[in-house]
């Protein structure tokens, strides 16, 4: 397909260069997917933030404390064996320089997390603009193709009535005018055929032609009938 894309460009004989189409990236091209999971994922983070922060503001008050830890547990998923491991030795070291280092850590993610986010938000963008791209390039091409054909059928017809046109010419001036009137009415018939497909009057103009058609057999069956009536008697004269 490309191969043909190719060569009728170059029988179209085009000088201008297109704009390359710059890489896609490897991301999806529908911005729905995208903002859904962000939207779904903003809301997990808010519900979340919010129970642990309730969870905090009731401290001396440990069922409101187990309630909220648990809704916020309900938006994570189960934590690995290792992490919770850590968590509890953590706990049971009770060392602030620990709980500094871990607060730290979890911003740092937090922050990588958004960046990588933003990109990802960023690449869907550019791919649906690209894609979009690739789809105009290849309506254009396909227009062109598509162009280059009709052109080329054209070109034939054309050929092919300028035949018929010399032959008609020939035939007027070595056979008489009713072969040469016939082929130079068949000559442009041919010429004019592929815009008669195209046109939106097309079964006006097949119409028209079929009754001209039998209007110019009904005159040659006249023509002929006529000199047959009119030839003369080749007969011998009666001998007296």
């Amino acid at each position: 397909m490309r191969a043909l894309l190719v060569i009728s460009l170059l029988m179209a004989g085009c000088s201008t260069s297109r704009p390359p189409i710059p890489e896609q990236p490897n991301a999806p091209t529908s911005e729905g997917i995208v903002s859904t999971v962000g939207k779904q994922w903003d809301t997990a983070d808010q519900k979340v933030a919010a129970s642990v922060s309730i969870a905090r503001e009731n401290a001396e008050r440990p069922d409101i404390v187990r309630s909220e830890t648990t809704v916020a547990l309900s938006f994570l998923p189960p934590p690995e064996p290792g992490e919770l491991a850590l968590a509890r030795a953590r706990a049971a070291k009770a060392d602030q320089k620990d709980y500094a280092a871990a607060t730290a850590f979890g911003k740092n993610l937090l922050a990588s997390i958004d960046k990588n986010w933003a990109k990802v938000e960023a690449d869907n963008r550019e791919a649906l603009r690209v894609s979009q791209l690739k789809d105009a390039r290849i309506a254009e091409l396909t227009a062109e193709v598509e162009r280059v054909k009709k052109e080329a059928s054209a070109n034939l017809w054309s050929l092919a009535a300028v035949g018929t046109a010399v032959a008609g010419a020939l035939a007027m001036a070595f056979l008489g005018p009713k072969i040469g009137i016939s082929l130079l009415l068949s000559s442009g018939a041919i010429g004019a055929f592929p815009f008669i497909v195209e046109s939106e009057y097309f079964s006006y103009i097949v119409g028209t032609a079929l009754a001209l058609a039998a209007c110019l057999g009904l005159w040659y069956l006249w023509d002929k009938v006529k000199d047959a009536n009119n030839k003369p008697d080749e007969q011998p004269p009666p001998q007296v």
